[in-house]
């Protein structure tokens, strides 16, 4: 039979409620008191209801998070960083998601509402108008790179156009000129900006050089599709630029196929610097997100939403990217 706080109250001596305030930290029991309750909750091996707790308390402490995907080393490190901040902050971390489907982020969006304080939100569907339709207004909610523009829900962005544009900078300024680019998912928010920042550079700084671009979905399977097309060509670029890493480490396997040597015969670059870029041979240069550093950051917003609600937020905040150059751009390598 399972153990109650009914129980637990009459082996101490003690009123139910006693026993409530002692477990949950209240101020007003004193220390050799919720010793006392301690004690006797643990010899009787009494495990709290958190059911039970959060209608009291009005808190789950527990975080949603909702992103696109969970397989690959971003999400695997997003999740990291969130769930470091969560453990620091007490808090339990609630994760799903929507595999690139707007009835799968609505349901997924759903099945959280009361089992969460608040939501940490990535997917290319969600717009003001999305979360108005599939969350309560009041639920604290913090969106990762995304384009929504409103100071109910505060954004936190990737840099991804700058970064674009500084890796593209980088390969014209070490020598390299027909640049050809990688494309992620067509209503990636990331994906748009990346491209949006190749086009830009391309234009500023090699307004001779024709675009090339390449479709492709953030996927290893995309990448080497794509660095056989280029393969194919009668005229190859100097230099592929992956809207990402795992689309880069499918390219790189492409050209080792069929003999070509990166950098001498085509340099290669990708996007968000994952923990295995600088284990593929050669390693692989790209623009760094300290990814674990963004869910981290996330979470902490969102924390403060939740400690000060009527506090006014930033609506939008973006992280910086940096270059970083290892052996297959064919640049000095200045990192590891």
């Amino acid at each position: 039979m399972a153990v109650t706080i009914k129980l637990v109250a009459k082996e101490a001596g003690v009123s139910v409620a006693s026993v409530s305030r002692a477990l949950n930290g209240h101020e007003s029991v004193t220390a050799e008191t919720r010793k006392h309750i301690e004690s006797v909750a643990a010899r009787l091996r009494y495990i709290p209801h958190s059911a039970a707790r959060s209608l009291i308390t009005r808190r789950t402490d527990t975080i949603g998070a909702l992103l696109p995907d969970l397989y690959g080393e971003f999400f695997s490190e997003l999740i990291r960083g969130i769930d470091l901040a969560a453990r620091a902050r007490g808090l339990h971390l609630l994760v799903s998601s929507s595999h690139g489907n707007a009835s799968e982020a609505a349901v997924a969006l759903r099945a959280m509402q009361g089992r969460v304080d608040g939501m940490l939100i990535l997917s290319p569907h969600v717009d003001a108008e999305f979360l108005h339709d599939h969350l309560p207004d009041a639920l604290p909610i913090v969106l990762l790179n995304s384009s929504v523009n409103s100071p109910q829900y505060p954004v936190l962005n990737v840099d991804n156009y700058g970064g674009a544009y500084a890796m593209v900078q980088h390969l014209l300024g070490i020598g390299h000129k027909k640049i050809a680019f990688i494309t992620g998912p067509e209503n990636n928010f990331d994906a748009q900006q990346r491209e949006q920042g190749y086009r830009a550079a391309m234009t500023k700084h090699a307004p001779k050089m024709a675009l090339d671009i390449v479709a492709g979905d953030f996927s290893e399977e995309s990448g080497h599709a794509a660095g056989r097309q280029f393969l194919s060509r009668t005229l190859r670029p100097d230099a592929v630029f992956a809207a990402n890493d795992m689309m880069a480490v499918g390219c790189l396997y492409a050209f080792a196929e069929h003999g070509v040597s990166v950098p001498e015969d085509i340099a290669l670059v990708g996007f968000d610097d994952i923990p295995i870029a600088r284990y593929v041979a050669p390693s692989l240069s790209t623009v760094r997100v300290r990814i674990v550093d963004l869910g981290r950051s996330a979470l902490e917003r969102l924390a403060s939403v939740l400690e000060k609600p009527d506090e006014a937020n930033e609506a939008a905040q973006t992280l910086r990217c940096e270059i970083v150059v290892r052996k297959t751009c064919g640049g000095n390598t200045t990192a590891r």
